[in-house]
């Protein structure tokens, strides 16, 4: 699978490091569902977020109903924690143009998801009601059962559990294509 249309795109927007992958190949399980539920301090809090989102099974479903999906790699170091939300924001604001440009190409069925939380506003509302951005809104990976760890590795995907938080990050970010 390739569309070298779409490839164009995502260079354009500064993602040069992708692959695409087959939309099976995305591993969604229970247990990641419960890092968010017991461990995320997002839980409840944002839009985007458990509980929020469908349930682990109704995710497996949607996944289905796609053939192909592009992973794309974000290598980030940030010094300062408190850039994090920031450097969020903007990858998930660039992704979402490369989301529309795809769906503008005739593949409307394209559905991304952000490499990390929302972010898209400083203070999020915390429900999908009061969501002030709720066409540009998506989830992140975890948010809907993806283990992003065992999908990126059997690509050749790097990526490891991070000791510091200046540790260089490996973050993903999924757009399904059909």
């Amino acid at each position: 699978m390739s569309y070298p249309e779409l490839e164009e795109i995502f260079v354009k927007h500064g993602f040069e490091h992708f692959q695409w992958i087959s939309a099976s190949d995305i591993v969604v399980a229970q247990w990641v569902r419960m890092k968010c539920l017991y461990g995320c301090g997002s839980f409840g809090q944002k839009g985007s977020c458990p509980p929020n989102t469908p349930s682990v099974e109704e995710c497996r479903e949607f996944f289905r109903e796609y053939r192909d999906a592009v992973v794309f790699h974000i290598r980030a170091r940030l010094e300062d924690p408190g850039t994090r939300d920031s450097f969020s924001r903007e990858v998930n604001t660039r992704l979402l143009e490369v989301e529309r440009e795809v769906f503008l190409k005739d593949f409307r069925k394209a559905f991304l998801l952000f490499m990390d939380e929302c972010q898209l506003c400083a203070k999020c509302p915390g429900t999908l009601d009061d969501c002030v951005n709720h066409k540009m809104m998506r989830p992140c990976p975890e948010s809907m059962g993806v283990d992003v760890f065992a999908t990126v590795r059997k690509h050749g995907f790097p990526i490891q559990v991070l000791k510091d938080y200046r540790d260089e990050m490996n973050r993903y970010a999924f757009l399904l294509v059909d």
